[in-house]
């Protein structure tokens, strides 16, 4: 199987010793839970950076990012492009975070700065929806999250919204059957997650980075579960 990491953000150099950069979490997050078959291409969104024929991959995943799904970088634009040509050709495409917003701003949706401030630590969803192919089907859904921005308004077409809460209820989304996305960061191990918000002090309320890190000491996010999930729909 092949794959095409959509790379749209950089680990902060200093913290790359440490954690590598976000193509590595990615490729590890597969190979921990099992998949150690995918050889995977990078490509630079930031940029410009894209595959010259996006047929030769079985499916497409993006990293998260700093930038705003909402805005109007050229890079951003360029992105929106190319995610509604991998909508026109019927290739498969998960979004994480960034790339969830992504995916909803290119088909109609939605994004932006949500009035409820920043999502940080391990999110708690409710499963709202089970397809065949999202097996076994707890209750709940933990990830790590890190955002400021929303997916606030759906297209109304195909999309089934498959996991939310209060705070964030588009969280996890099928758009089609080929396009998967999440708010959360399921690639993210919660060392990484910590140094990230130990960064942050200063920018984010001292209690809710407290929480949060309480949160990412405590719980364990259902990283594997995601992976699998994720190799049932692009297999479905």
């Amino acid at each position: 199987m092949k794959a095409a990491i959509l790379q749209c953000d950089r680990v902060l150099e200093h913290l790359q010793p440490r954690f590598g950069d976000y193509p590595g979490m990615i490729e590890a997050m597969f190979e921990d839970a099992g998949h150690r078959n995918i050889e995977f291409d990078v490509w630079d969104c930031e940029q410009g950076q894209y595959p010259p024929d996006p047929a030769v991959y079985d499916f497409f995943i993006t990293t998260g990012s700093k930038a705003d799904a909402w805005g109007d970088d050229p890079w951003v634009h360029q992105l929106l492009r190319f995610v509604r040509q991998l909508d026109e050709d019927r290739r498969h495409l998960i979004g994480i975070c960034f790339g969830h917003q992504i995916i909803a701003r290119a088909l109609g949706g939605c994004v932006e700065r949500s009035d409820k401030g920043w999502g940080i630590g391990i999110a708690h969803n409710r499963v709202l929806d089970c397809p065949p192919w999202m097996q076994p089907c707890p209750p709940q859904l933990d990830l790590i999250v890190s955002h400021q921005d929303q997916v606030t308004r759906l297209p109304g077409e195909d999309e089934r919204v498959l996991a939310g809460s209060d705070f964030c209820p588009f969280f996890m989304l099928q758009w089609n059957d080929r396009f998967l996305s999440v708010q959360g960061h399921p690639e993210w191990q919660p060392a990484y997650a910590q140094a990230l918000l130990e960064e942050r002090r200063g920018v984010i309320e001292e209690d809710r980075i407290e929480q949060a890190l309480q949160e990412l000491q405590h719980s364990t996010p259902d990283n594997g579960l995601f992976v699998q999930w994720m190799m049932a729909f692009i297999g479905s």
